[in-house]
């Protein structure tokens, strides 16, 4: 099958340069990858253009396309559903395309570029060449395309070759009153209303001299025809460079023209995932507020426009540099030496690592000098070529908050770029200050600040909202300032259900969480030493409210010292920037995201980041915390944090800490839904061999946890008003295959309670005799079942389901939790001394039996009971007993007690 297709949101020269294409592969057939702007939808409607039979897309088999003809775009980003089948290597592509080049286009057999005014005069003369004919209605939609992309024939970008192109058609018999129609329609309402916003909006930057225009509107519905209002702001305002921003639905509009060759729109357009000319261009952004959209915008103009200076021109050379073998203390001396505070790490030439002076100088304080330097350095970092922008670089060292940024030039280091560099030349740029075309001194658009009120609102009931208002209003009050912190703010981005919140106070915690529950009567529960208190409302709701700190370990996985300081210095002591976001409560700053480690774009990359390289050296448990983080979220561990890890573990980091903290954390992990994962992950990373020599994640152990796994489902599916832990069962799984010795020497090392290693040993061995034993024995009574099974916790029993190997085991076992757990006789001791039965050991043995016998269905009621007892003892029954009346039912519980 042959297709032909264009771009989505196709436009006239897209339909025309299809309908041209058709002409030279008449066998082909014309589909569209997605929508279309709403004139050309219009143009559908009105004209007769269905007799060239397009295809809708879902009609389409793709797995049968074997040529695909793409018109007046060569972009993979802009094709839609056919990037599914671009890099299969049995499909014959032929593009014909007037765009200049971008990142992602896409190559193909049959390639007709050239720099036209529109996509159809290419066409056009490729059918004038092979005489093909072309009737009336196809020139007239051909001509759309050409009247269209050159404004008329009044753009720049227009060539000789598309008045050539237009006069062919004209003589085809192009309807030019169709033409005029369709391109010259009087705007609607709708658009004067929005043309009349965009122009109020509207504010020029300049840029190296060159006048800029940046506009922006924010409306509820879509507007049509958007280019057409940015292109008749251009002639209101007679303005060389238009950027025009509109968030409409759920989407950003970004239309694009420009007279004058210093500012080419296209490749600016390409930043966004758009495209175009270098007088024309849009892109659709999706992802990005209205005032992210226009910020970044502003930073791409500052680095296109005037590309200099280059890093070639910032960079400072010959590279002062360590060897990745050097000694930590060595690589700090050197940088005393030189008076820096970050410098690349080489090997055989190459930049394998970057450190910096604060990760050199913590790794002495805890004794580490003789360590290499290659163990604690960043391997996570950037290097850019000797051209790279200005954004490029601007982008590397800010954004991504990279100390010092290596230019490499044949993966030569050819010089280092640093943060002072930078700074240097951007204070002695004052040439990008904004000013409104029309002035309006009391509206502000550039506030940096994001404010996630929507958010906030969307996701977090009524109850929680007036509560963290009522913390920011009482902290204004105390001229204190509020944040809500940590787990509570990453899991509210990630619209995770956690009502589990944190609250960090720059002031005295302790006195603001006095003074909230004297005024709103909730319980007080306060921590001097690190002057912390919680707050423990009414229904059980509890709230951590902390005074803003800093934490130092004093030695590697020492329990931390506390110090108090501000927001910024209670975050950086923080496990991973996810956990480092903030969210201000004071009224005049309600809703306002903080995030000062770049804790939201490693959420939106979904990656795991440390704050520091020290941090798994500072508290190991970190380690299982990121695996537990890395597997809850689908989240993957930072390069330079794996690393880390390994060498935290290497160092025998784990094994220095307290036996209670590892067991927790690993409680943890097998508190989560499915805990094989992150076990899986600590299986590669070292982890498990370090808690348990011969703890082992290997086929075997999984397909115990994913048994485990299935039977924790079935039971709270069947028994959801009984209550269950998930982490008993999974550990009695973890630590099967032992020996005894084994056994006790890891919950020696792991520091559980006596009680609780007792019960452990006790189910091992209980289990292995009952499988071994007791179910080996053919034809079980229901009360040989219940007596065997009745010691046994419901967590043991699963751990047993998941053990046997027989169906008949498993089946038994459901049968003690559906039949047999809660059976219960009618007749209790009490009703035994109203029959004459004088008290005493008897009275277990009576009831022990009466229970077996209802078990078995020797006994249905009460009068049955009776009558069981008094042919089971005679001698204890005076015959002249009357009936019981009124008797209370006996759990197998009560027996003991009786």
């Amino acid at each position: 099958m042959e297709v032909i297709t264009t771009h989505v949101n196709a436009d006239f020269d897209a339909m025309g340069s299809m309908i041209a294409a058709k002409k030279l592969y008449p066998e082909a057939v014309l589909v569209f990858p997605g929508s279309q702007e709403r004139t050309l939808r219009e143009f559908f409607v009105k004209s007769t253009v269905y007799i060239y039979d397009f295809k809708r897309l879902r009609d389409v088999d793709l797995a049968l396309v074997k040529r695909l003809i793409l018109v007046d775009t060569r972009q993979f980003s802009r094709i839609g559903k056919f990037q599914e089948i671009i890099e299969r290597p049995d499909l014959e592509i032929h593009i014909y395309d007037h765009h200049p080049d971008s990142e992602d286009d896409i190559k193909g057999q049959v390639m007709e570029i050239r720099p036209v005014g529109a996509t159809v005069t290419i066409l056009t003369h490729l059918i004038q060449e092979r005489r093909l004919q072309v009737t009336a209605e196809e020139a007239t939609v051909m001509s759309l395309g050409i009247f269209e992309d050159t404004g008329s024939f009044t753009f720049n970008s227009t060539t000789p070759e598309d008045f050539e192109a237009a006069a062919y058609l004209r003589r085809c018999g192009a309807d030019l009153n169709v033409v005029a129609d369709m391109v010259a329609q009087e705007l609607t309402a709708e658009q004067v209303s929005l043309l009349n916003e965009l122009i109020l909006a509207a504010r020029t930057y300049n840029i190296q001299g060159v006048e800029v225009c940046i506009t922006t509107v924010a409306i509820d519905k879509y507007v049509g025809d958007f280019a057409v209002l940015v292109h008749k702001l251009k002639d209101i305002e007679n303005l060389d460079v238009i950027f025009a921003l509109a968030a409409m639905d759920d989407r950003i509009y970004l239309v694009a023209r420009s007279r004058i060759p210093e500012v080419n729109v296209g490749l600016v357009a390409t930043h966004f995932g758009g495209g175009g000319h270098s007088t024309a261009a849009s892109a659709t952004i999706r992802e990005m507020t209205l005032i992210q959209a226009e910020d970044r915008l502003v930073e791409v103009l500052r680095s296109l426009i005037n590309p200099f200076p280059m890093a070639e021109h910032l960079m400072t050379s010959p590279v002062i540099h360590t060897e990745a073998e050097t000694p930590i203390g060595e690589a700090a001396q050197i940088m005393t030496r030189y008076n820096i505070n970050a410098m690349p790490v080489m090997e055989k030439d190459a930049i394998v690592g970057l450190a910096n002076r604060q990760v050199l100088e913590k790794a002495m304080f805890h004794g580490l000098e003789q360590v290499p330097v290659r163990e604690f350095m960043s391997r996570d970092f950037f290097t850019v070529k000797p051209t790279a922008t200005l954004l490029e670089i601007q982008t590397y060292l800010v954004e991504n908050q990279q100390r010092i940024l290596p230019v490499v030039e044949e993966d030569k280091a050819v010089g280092v770029i640093t943060r002072r560099d930078l700074l240097n030349f951007l204070v002695t740029d004052r040439s990008n200050v904004p000013r409104a075309l029309y002035d309006d001194p009391a509206q502000s658009h550039w506030s940096k600040r994001k404010n996630i009120i929507g958010i906030v609102m969307e996701q977090l009931p009524r109850e929680a909202i007036r509560m963290l208002k009522d913390f920011g209003e009482l902290a204004e009050r105390l001229h204190f300032k509020a944040y809500a912190v940590g787990g509570f703010v990453r899991d509210l981005l990630l619209r995770h259900a956690n009502l589990d919140i944190d609250i960090v106070v720059e002031g005295d915690g302790i006195e603001f969480a006095r003074a909230f529950g004297e005024e709103h009567g909730v319980r007080v529960r306060a921590h001097k030493k690190f002057n912390t208190a919680v707050l423990i409302f009414p229904n059980g709701q509890r709230v951590d409210i902390a005074t803003a700190r800093f934490e130092y370990y004093q030695y590697p996985a020492a329990l931390p010292i506390v110090e108090f300081g501000s927001l910024k210095m209670d975050l950086y002591r923080r496990d991973f920037t996810i956990n480092t976001l903030a969210i201000a409560l004071n009224p005049n700053s309600f809703g306002y995201l903080i995030d000062f480690f770049g804790g939201q774009r490693d959420l939106k990359d979904k990656v795991i980041r440390v704050l520091h390289n020290l941090s798994f050296v500072e508290d190991p448990t970190r380690i299982l915390r990121a695996i537990r983080f890395e597997q809850r979220f689908g989240f993957r561990i930072g390069k330079q944090a794996a690393a880390l890890v390994r060498n935290a573990v290497r160092m025998g980091l784990i094994q220095k800490l307290g036996g209670r903290r590892i067991f927790h954390e690993l409680q943890l992990i097998l508190m989560e839904d499915d805990p094989s994962p992150a076990l899986r992950r600590m299986a590669e990373f070292g982890v498990l061999p370090v808690i348990s020599p011969k703890m082992r994640f290997d086929q075997k152990m999984e397909e115990l946890f994913q048994r485990l796994k299935e039977l924790l489902s079935w039971y709270q599916l069947s028994f959801l008003e009984e209550p269950l832990e998930r982490w008993p069962v999974y550990v009695l799984g973890l630590f099967y295959g032992q020996r005894r010795e084994e056994l006790e020497e890891l919950w020696e090392r792991l520091q559980l309670p006596a009680n609780q290693q007792e019960r452990l040993l006790w189910t091992y061995e209980k289990v292995e005799e009952l499988l071994r034993g007791f179910f080996q024995l053919p034809d079980h009574r229901p009360s040989d079942i219940y007596r065997a099974l009745q010691p046994l916790r419901p967590e043991e029993l699963l751990y047993m389901m998941a053990r046997a190997q027989k169906e008949a085991i498993t089946r038994a076992i459901s049968h003690y939790f559906h039949r047999y757990r809660h059976v219960t006789t009618e007749i209790r001791g009490k009703d035994l001394k109203a029959l004459g039965v004088p008290p005493g050991r008897i009275y277990k043995t009576m009831l022990e039996e009466l229970l077996d016998a209802r078990l078995n269905g020797e006994v249905r009621n009460r009068q049955e009971e009776v009558s069981f007892l008094r042919s089971r003892f005679p001698d204890y029954f005076e015959q002249s007993q009357n009936g019981i009346m009124g008797c209370e039912p006996t759990t197998p519980e009560a027996l003991d007690n009786n």
